[in-house]
């Protein structure tokens, strides 16, 4: 399968999850739930969703629950709005490094910065 392709459809599949569970889901247990990443199988079967839940450990609980309550009619919303032959099984996970990219383009900021700084020094 083109890399390329799987690309595409993950992100095509994140925003989408993201407005759906974000903003047409009336489900409270779910206002607490950011889609960070999808990530797809080579063959486009199955979509591994990589979520960051706020609040204390039992309403993280209720929202896993609520998502996986929520997978037919996601997948069935997919399908309605995305042109692909065969809509992935969901597999809603925990991400494991919330925060990461953002972490890590504030590295990059602070290195940037230092080079400058030294760059300029005799």
């Amino acid at each position: 399968m083109d890399p390329h392709r799987t690309e595409r459809v993950s992100e095509a599949l994140r925003v989408e999850l993201a407005q759906i569970i974000g903003f047409e889901l009336a489900d409270p247990r779910l206002a607490i739930v950011d889609v960070n990443d999808v990530r797809m199988a080579p063959h486009l079967r199955h979509a591994q969703v990589l979520v960051t839940l706020a609040g204390d450990e039992r309403a993280q609980r209720a929202a896993m629950g609520a998502l996986d309550h929520a997978r037919p009619y996601l997948r069935h919303q997919l399908a309605r709005r995305l042109n692909l032959r065969k809509i992935p099984e969901l597999h809603f996970e925990l991400d494991p490094a919330p925060g990461a990219t953002e972490r890590v383009d504030l590295l990059l900021k602070r290195a940037k910065k230092l080079g400058r700084s030294t760059e300029n020094q005799p």
